[in-house]
């Protein structure tokens, strides 16, 4: 058994961040050079003749020492090759003699395939088993989970692999991510590892068309995103209605990622501030982009589900191609589209109008399900080449392009606020909003029309009103005249992402290495509404609007360095140093005039407007002139890394990390890591560190209205950052850092190379996170007062939110990770278990000073139904228990998904709308099939018994038939077929 390896090169330049290897266990570990294709590097080692100059020692110093001098990188067993003595080698050798003569009687030795290629395994191991076939050792490759995949997420130092981590870290290979029907990698990552967790938004603003990912029962923006071991840029959209957990949160957008062009993900599940900076509380997720230099695959994927919608079409394909002897281009492209899906009933408040005589109502009039994907492009390409024996040149880049449609809430023709109806706050009476064309008290008086639960289409006054063939009927319109059964505004959006990276290593004399890079990241969001109006506009109004947009750019340089050094230990320190420095710009962009403008029928009486029609593209009211602007800051951050072996079993590893915002100013954090291996079955590991994540350059000035349900149903709802003024008066103070201290401990058994497993412990404490308020309304005596103060916008909100530090956390969990390769009947199968515990428990709740019966009392702004989402509406048990089976042509994945009980709070209305959701079972098969040689044709289901949650007891609120936020998903059964063609 391969327990762990060391990689040793001319100079540490190959050891820096960035560089990700994978190997799979078998009995023989690789001479590689990472710069060289292997065929080049294999037959150059075997042809050219190279002085060496070894003294007898420890086989794992000797080794190094032999990798150094012939330019080279080898990978052995560790623990035996520290136990075993060398032969002096002096002279000149080709690679495989001086491998041969350095090696001679000891317990090690180099052998040679029919290719040539040369290979280091213990003597025993050449002894006590059989040489297996080129084509098994693929086989294995391809089919098992693996012990020894390779990754340096969380590390600086040599790659290592998940059991030898002192850190928790899944390792997930290409071949796992593709045997499931998901078709967007966050979909595909929340499977693999149960401790992300994936909510489908149906209608839930901004947050439909990037859905926030939760990892340990932390916020979205909880998460750092590497690609190739460098910062990935966060999305443009802030989840205004995040699903309480991730309200107000601007995380990354992990779907533009094409899943086909991946290699490996790396999910580090631990705090790493201290190592990458802002973010990387709840862990990192680094997604390694293929390198192959040749070869490539296509393929096509189709599906849907079994009530018949969310028909999908996705295309993909990846290419290979040197350049010179040792450089490559790998390329990947993705096209797909998928229709939605409609898991709604009717609502009461329409079915009630239907059977009042109002034949126009939609059936259902608002649909929850999946949004339609029209069109979702993804690139991705990844380069690296040789500028000499000592420099290696290296890029990357992803663009990605999708267009989103969904729908919003029903507007109700005869109770919505502000364009169908208008209710007397004294008396209770509503009535219906006519606008008088020639002006109020000039010209012909239109009818006043009190609303009642009757049809007011067969109101005699309001059937004068739509005769447009009368004078009364021309002066006078209400838009139930255009909707009489009312609307549903359709809300999506553009969303355009692209990064780019570029990067130097150089190896510098005394043994250092230099990585310099620099990335560019870019996110766009350019929203749509349609099928709605700006009702102060009248019969002037489109139906169509642009309500403006929002960017993110992001600028990231660093400078790294890294070297061994030998000292008193046995093993050579690893060190690193870096600096980043990194810019963040914030973009809101003004819509349409016609989707803010307060037109001449606005109920706006500070302006002498007063018809009482409601301002802007109702549903989503456009971005004014302004809210626009772009607001930027930098930060520099100083880190440094220390790792080391303090003996032969104990592990151990130091991180800190000095960062300036030149908005807030200054934090420090640091890290402890240490794995301790008790004997050769059980080890320890665990750490203790510090994090932060600043607050975005977005929630500290965005600004954006829309339509929620609030207690009184639903309102326009308006989110500012706390220095607008509407904010102050509601008691708003400035933004600062989340600030957490986490620590973890775990075992990990490794009892064979085809068996091991981890068990983890975390422990999470969040203080002053930043979310947004729970709405809060604004009394007549607010609006006077920003009046005065020059904001005679706030007399159109009803209620507002803002950016606050606003309560602590507590989470605490267990992962569980127990992986099992076994062979029986010539069917080779690979087991893997893994389960997650996650409990957060709110521990502090902001106070604000508030007026009750005439006195000022201190009460939180966080409502109980808030608090309970945070705590509760993530399952607090997710496992799942896959099979990985595979004979000759054959191949077959089963998958057994746990989603426990959880807590959703209906509509985020916080008015008693509870659902206790219970536990629910999926269960997921797929079969592949090799018809051809370079041919695979695939047939799958998601949930392939098409289990559902409990019906919503709610249901006819709004019509979601089932509790949208459910762990497991509204869709029911997805059934897929794909096929692969694989070229050289």
């Amino acid at each position: 058994m391969l327990k762990r390896f060391i990689s040793s090169v001319l100079s540490p330049a190959h050891l820096v961040p960035g560089i990700f290897i994978l190997f799979w266990p078998t009995e023989t570990v690789f001479a590689q050079n990472i710069s060289d294709s292997p065929t080049s590097s294999e037959n150059q080692s075997s042809s050219d003749a190279i002085t060496f100059s070894i003294p007898a020692q420890n086989a794992n110093e000797a080794l190094t020492e032999l990798a150094k001098q012939a330019n080279t990188t080898l990978l052995f067993p560790f623990d035996l090759a520290r136990k075993v003595k060398t032969n002096a080698l002096e002279g000149t050798f080709t690679l495989d003699e001086a491998l041969t003569q350095l090696l001679e009687g000891t317990a090690l030795a180099v052998i040679s395939d029919e290719n040539g290629v040369l290979s280091i395994r213990s003597r025993s191991s050449l002894l006590a088993k059989p040489k297996q076939s080129k084509d098994n050792e693929n086989e294995v490759e391809e089919k098992s989970n693996g012990l020894e995949k390779i990754a340096v997420v969380g590390t600086r130092n040599s790659p290592r692999s998940a059991v030898d981590s002192p850190v928790p870290l899944d390792v997930i290979g290409s071949d796992a991510l593709n045997s499931q029907g998901n078709t967007d990698v966050l979909s595909m990552l929340s499977v693999m590892v149960p401790s992300l967790n994936v909510n489908d938004q149906p209608i839930n603003d901004a947050s439909s068309l990037v859905r926030p990912a939760n990892l340990r029962g932390m916020s979205s923006d909880h998460t750092l995103l590497l690609l190739n071991g460098k910062r990935r840029h966060r999305s443009a959209v802030i989840t205004f209605l995040g699903g309480g957990l991730s309200d107000g949160a601007q995380g990354p957008d992990i779907s533009v990622i094409p899943a086909y062009a991946l290699k490996q993900v790396e999910v580090l599940r631990d705090g790493a501030s201290a190592q990458y900076g802002s973010d990387a509380i709840a862990g990192v997720i680094n997604f390694v982009l293929k390198d192959a230099r040749e070869g490539g695959s296509v393929a096509l994927k189709l599906g849907g589900y079994s009530e018949g919608d969310g028909e999908l079409f996705q295309l993909q394909a990846n290419k290979g191609f040197g350049i010179g002897e040792t450089g490559f281009i790998n390329a990947t492209a993705e096209y797909r589209q998928q229709n939605g899906t409609s898991r709604s009933v009717q609502r009461t408040d329409a079915q009630n109008l239907q059977e009042q005589g109002n034949t126009f109502i939609q059936t259902p009039a608002q649909i929850w399900g999946a949004l339609d994907v029209n069109e979702d492009i993804k690139l991705a390409l990844n380069a690296g080449l040789d500028l000499s024996s000592s420099s290696k040149l290296y890029s990357f880049a992803t663009a990605a392009r999708r267009e989103i449609n969904g729908g919003f809430y029903f507007r109700n023709p005869q109770t919505r606020e502000g364009v169908f109806s208008r209710t007397d706050s004294a008396t209770g009476e509503s009535r219906l909003i006519v606008a008088d064309l020639d002006g109020l008290e000039n010209g012909i008086t239109c009818p006043s029309i009190t609303l009642s639960s009757s049809n007011v289409l067969s109101n005699p006054d309001y059937q004068r009103i739509a005769d447009n063939s009368t004078a009364l009927g021309a002066n006078c319109f209400a838009f139930n005249e255009w909707f009489p059964g009312g609307f549903t505004p359709q809300f999506g959006g553009m969303i355009t992402d692209a990064s780019v990276a570029m990067g130097i290593r150089h190896e510098l004399p005394d043994g250092w290495a230099m990585d310099a890079s620099a990335t560019l990241g870019y996110s766009d969001i350019e929203y749509t509404i349609s099928n709605t109006v700006n009702p102060s506009l009248g019969p002037q109004t489109p139906t169509t609007f642009s309500p403006g947009g929002v960017s993110q750019v992001e600028r990231t340089f660093n400078l790294d360095f890294t070297k061994l050094i030998q000292t008193i230990f046995e093993d050579p320190i690893s060190i690193a140093l870096g600096v980043e420095w990194r810019k963040e710009t914030y973009f809101q962009k003004a819509g349409d005039e016609a989707s803010y403008v307060a037109g001449p029928y606005a109920l706006e009486p500070p302006l002498g407007l007063n018809q009482g029609f409601s301002i802007g593209s109702n549903g989503f009211p456009g971005y004014q002139p302004q809210s626009a602007g772009h607001w930027s800051r930098n930060n520099w951050a100083l880190y440094a890394d220390v790792e080391f072996f303090v003996t032969e079993e104990w592990q151990f590893g130091m991180a800190t990390r000095v960062e300036h915002f030149s908005d807030f100013g200054s934090t420090f954090d640091g890290k402890v890591s240490t794995r301790y291996k008790l004997n050769d079955l059980f080890a320890l590991r665990g750490s203790v560190n510090t994090g932060f994540k600043a607050p975005t350059v977005g929630q500290s000035n965005v600004i954006n209205v829309t339509t929620a349900y609030g207690i009184n149903g639903l309102e326009d709802q308006a989110t500012l950052p706390p220095t607008d003024l509407i904010s102050l008066q509601l008691g708003a103070t400035p933004l600062t850092p989340e600030e957490s201290v986490n620590f973890s401990l775990g075992v990990v058994m490794q009892a064979s190379e085809t068996f091991f497993a981890t068990l983890d412990y975390f422990n999470i404490r969040l203080a002053d996170r930043i979310s947004t308020t729970s709405a809060i309304p604004l009394t007549e005596e607010d609006i006077t007062a920003l009046i005065a103060k020059g904001r005679p916008d706030a007399a159109k909100y009803n209620a507002a939110k803002y950016f606050t530090n606003d309560f602590d956390t507590k989470t605490q969990g267990v992962d569980v990770v127990v992986n099992y390769s076994f062979s029986h009947e010539d069917w080779s199968n690979s087991l893997l278990f893994a389960y997650n515990w996650t409990d957060t428990q709110v521990e502090r709740v902001t106070r604000y000073p508030a007026l009750v019966n005439g006195e000022i009392q201190f009460l939180p702004n966080l409502t109980q139904a808030r608090v309970k989402m945070l705590e509760d509406n993530l399952p607090g048990h997710r496992g799942s228990l896959t099979l990985e089976q595979s004979k000759g042509n054959w191949a077959f994945t089963w998958r057994l998904n746990y989603y426990g009980k959880f807590y959703e709070d209906h509509l985020d209305a916080s008015a008693g709308m509870d659902i206790f959701g219970s536990a629910l079972t999926t269960f997921d098969a797929q079969f592949s099939w090799q018809v051809l040689p370079h041919t695979v044709l695939t047939f799958g289901a998601q949930n392939l018994f098409d289990a559902l949650p409990e019906e919503n007891p709610f249901q006819g609120e709004v019509g979601a038939l089932y509790p949208p936020t459910s762990p497991s998903g509204i869709n029911g059964a997805f059934y897929y077929a794909g096929l692969e063609y694989t070229f050289k």
